[in-house]
């Protein structure tokens, strides 16, 4: 597969005025690969250079239509029919055709490919997807090994971009059909240009310029001077002026090991969750996350809202422990791994042990190294444990299945359900969520999951994190993605015409 996207026209000189849009990120690696990233910088330039079939839509992982304008699937949910856009055409003049558009998906499922988004999101390689088609000029068709719900909503991730392979002087090319083009690529470095006349409508700006920013300082001086407009930190500003945030895709929960007394038993369970202050637990998160009420993110569709988890009274904490026979003396340990940063991973642990002693739930904290801990979850040697995870694709299958079924509750290398927790009725559910394609059905099975899960409570969301940005006051039209992929061609400069 090719793997870099590469310059598509000569490097121009700087646009002048403001009609260029300076933004931060870090860690902006050498060689711009979108199908190997799920996360970070690449995935937020390559989503406004590739067009995806689909798109997230503004504040939300549900999606609505981009290369696509319309799709269904079979009733046996095994093919699924997209009808692209009519007058596409990549940046090369190419027009986007459903052969293209195949080709570019069938690069996914060649024997060595180079990217990790396909694998990560359709069920490994091939994965769930056994061929992807042209039924005619403006028809692609995927057809699956097994009926996978989450396609749709994996598809707007910007790593699964449609690109035409070109070759020139330079070697091999992907060339996208995005509201801009990659037009130069240095160190530390990425500028894009608006392409005139896109489908979704004109840019703000005409030139947006990636810049490798690490560190807080630079960032400061960078936007103080003016030399840059927007700051994508990967964690909490240190200065608030400017900054803002919306909760991400990523999450912290306790792992019960359910196998195990007196984990097994579901008050003693609910007891550790009335233990836990939202209160106490936001102060100690600080700046970075913000505690969880519900088992999905705010920005996820399909997210239960109701009453929250976490929280109780010392009274209702001490009547569950009677009535789940809490053994008298009982330390169990709480298995925390030692890359919990940029979250204070003490000042969290502390909160929760201090918390659970408080109502005569004392553990005992073991903080070791990722590879071990992660070691210890698969072999479920744990007792409870911190343990983070994300809906990377924006779908809920791609956190409560794996979490919640008995699928990922068998011990060894391919677990998942750290808690080993087994309910065929939770498992129907999920299961028949992730395979039917009506869309208002499957967020009502996933309330009812919710459900399931709030009273079950085989794992306990304790936190979401934060995405951030800070911005010059200038800046107009900034909108933050739950995703982190932000959709900057909505962004102005004050005093712009």
């Amino acid at each position: 597969m090719v793997a870099l996207l590469v310059v598509a026209a000569g490097a121009p000189a700087p646009a002048e005025g403001r009609k260029e849009l300076r933004v931060g990120v870090a860690g902006l690696p050498a060689a711009l690969d979108p199908a190997a990233a799920l996360d970070g910088p690449v995935p937020i330039i390559a989503r406004h250079v590739l067009d995806t079939l689909v798109a997230y839509r503004e504040g939300s992982t549900d999606v609505e239509p981009a290369l696509a304008v319309r799709w269904s699937a079979s009733r046996d949910g095994l093919t699924w029919t997209f009808v692209l856009r009519e007058g596409v055409r990549f940046h090369d003049g190419t027009p986007v055709t459903a052969r293209e558009v195949a080709a570019s998906f069938q690069r996914h499922l060649a024997p060595d490919p180079t990217g990790g988004v396909w694998q990560a999101l359709m069920r490994g390689r091939p994965g769930v997807v056994r061929e992807v088609r042209a039924a005619d000029a403006r028809t692609v068709v995927f057809a699956l090994a097994q009926p996978y719900a989450p396609l749709v909503n994996v598809l707007a991730h910007p790593g699964l971009g449609v690109a035409r392979v070109s070759s020139g002087p330079e070697g091999a090319r992907l060339v996208g059909s995005g509201p801009y083009r990659v037009v130069d690529v240095g160190p530390g470095r990425v500028a894009i240009e608006a392409v005139p006349e896109h489908w979704s409508g004109p840019v703000r700006m005409e030139r947006i310029v990636f810049l490798d920013v690490l560190e807080d300082e630079q960032a400061e001086a960078a936007l103080d001077r003016g030399t840059l407009d927007v700051w994508l930190p990967p964690s909490a500003p240190r200065r608030p002026a400017g900054a803002r945030s919306v909760p991400g895709l990523r999450i912290g929960y306790l792992a019960f090991q359910t196998e195990k007394e007196p984990f097994s038993r579901k008050k003693v369970r609910h007891a550790v969750a009335a233990a836990l202050d939202p209160g106490a637990l936001g102060r100690a998160l600080g700046d970075v996350a913000v505690p969880l009420p519900s088992f999905l993110p705010p920005g996820v569709w399909g997210r239960r809202e109701g009453s929250p988890i976490l929280g109780g009274t010392r009274q209702a904490v001490r009547a569950l422990l009677a009535e789940g026979a809490w053994p008298e003396g009982y330390r169990p340990t709480l298995l925390v791994p030692d890359d919990m940063a940029p979250i204070d991973g003490p000042r969290l642990v502390q909160t929760l042990a201090a918390a659970l002693a408080a109502v005569d739930i004392p553990v005992e904290v073991r903080v070791q190294p990722v590879e071990r801990v992660r070691a210890a979850l698969q072999a479920g040697e744990h007792e409870l444990a911190l343990v983070e995870s994300a809906v990377l694709g924006g779908d809920p299958h791609l956190l409560l299945f794996p979490l919640s079924t008995s699928e990922g509750a068998s011990k060894g290398p391919e677990a998942r359900n750290f808690s080993f927790y087994r309910n065929p009725r939770l498992d129907d559910v999920l299961i028949r969520a992730s395979q039917l394609s009506f869309r208002p059905e499957r967020a009502r099975l996933y309330l009812r999951a919710q459900g399931l899960l709030a009273d079950e409570l085989p794992w306990l969301p304790v936190y979401v994190r934060l995405v951030w940005a800070v911005a010059r006051p200038e800046v107009r039209g900034l909108r933050l993605h739950p995703t982190g992929f932000h959709r900057l061609a909505t962004v102005s400069l004050a005093g712009l015409p």
